[in-house]
């Protein structure tokens, strides 16, 4: 083996171990967020899949119940039930679609918001003095990446569902 295969072959295992660490930790961030996510629902008396509803409608919103339980992959029964909690909670209100009197869409209700940001304020200051430590340029490439695995994420949960 001459000195530049053997370098490409350096190359290509050093390529090989970074990714798995990449892989790694992904998916170490999504068990710890998965947790952080179980402390703060149990702070608020919310389940795991009423936080991630919550933030569902926080994002797409307003949502009719129907397009929310397929962006959260349940039920529409047990939307139903997630629904209800919100609703009793007061996280969120469910209000007549305005371009379909016989239709309903849920939003968020704002005035609840502070109680869910002050649950999360201690990792979105831990991220804020992460991102400090990159330049803008480091930024982009990890804020590119984040996105291109959400969507990799996205196509592989519509193969499995069969969308």
């Amino acid at each position: 083996m001459d000195v530049k295969t053997s370098e490409s072959a350096g190359a290509l295992r050093q390529r090989r171990r970074l990714s798995a660490a990449i892989k790694q930790s992904l998916r170490a961030l999504r068990l710890q967020l998965s947790l952080l996510n179980l402390r703060v629902g149990a702070h608020l008396e919310l389940k795991e899949v009423d936080i991630d509803c919550l933030d569902l409608v926080a994002r797409y919103g307003p949502l009719s119940p129907s397009a929310l339980a397929r962006r959260a992959g349940l039920h529409p029964a047990t939307m139903t039930g997630v629904l209800d909690r919100l609703e009793q909670g007061g996280w969120v209100a469910r209000e007549r679609d305005p371009s379909d009197r016989r239709a309903v869409v849920v939003r968020t209700r704002h005035e609840r918001g502070a109680d869910l940001m002050r649950l999360y304020a201690g990792m979105n200051a831990s991220m804020d003095e992460i991102c400090a430590g990159y330049d803008d340029a480091e930024l982009a490439v990890i804020a590119d990446f984040l996105a291109r695995a959400t969507a990799a994420g996205r196509i592989a949960t519509d193969e499995l569902t069969g969308a």
